[in-house]
């Protein structure tokens, strides 16, 4: 059975456990509307994607 030799130091341990952050999402801008949008993925705003309209948006009054 594996037993450390030494203790393992408070600053040793915090580097370790400094890599668990999170990370911001990747966003893109629209090429029609210029809005943030995931990338790969339809527009949420103006229902475009590559360059052509794939979703119907209905524009609240």
């Amino acid at each position: 059975m594996a037993v450390p030799k030494r203790k393992t130091s408070k600053a040793r341990k915090n580097k370790r456990r400094a890599n668990w952050k999170l990370k911001s999402p990747n966003l893109t801008r629209c090429s029609h509307c210029h809005q943030f949008k995931p990338p790969h993925s339809v527009c949420p705003n103006c229902g475009f994607y590559g360059g052509r309209e794939v979703i119907k948006i209905e524009e609240e009054l």
